[in-house]
C-alpha cells in the first residue's frame, strides 16, 4: 500500500516536472518572439533613416 503512495506521489511530481517545462518552453518562445520584434523594428527604423 505504501508503495502505491510513494508511486503516485512520484507520478505527481513528474507530472508538475512537466508541467513546469512547458512553462519555461513557453516563455523561451516568447522571449524569442520579443527578440523578434525587436529586431524587426530595428530593421525597419534603419530602413526609414535611409529614405
Amino acid at each position: 500500500m505504501q508503495a502505491d503512495a510513494l508511486t503516485m506521489q512520484a507520478d505527481a511530481l513528474t507530472m508538475q516536472a512537466d508541467a513546469l517545462t512547458i512553462q519555461a518552453d513557453a516563455l523561451t518562445m516568447q522571449a524569442d518572439a520579443l527578440a523578434l520584434q525587436g529586431i524587426a523594428k530595428f530593421n525597419s527604423l534603419q530602413i526609414n533613416e535611409m529614405l
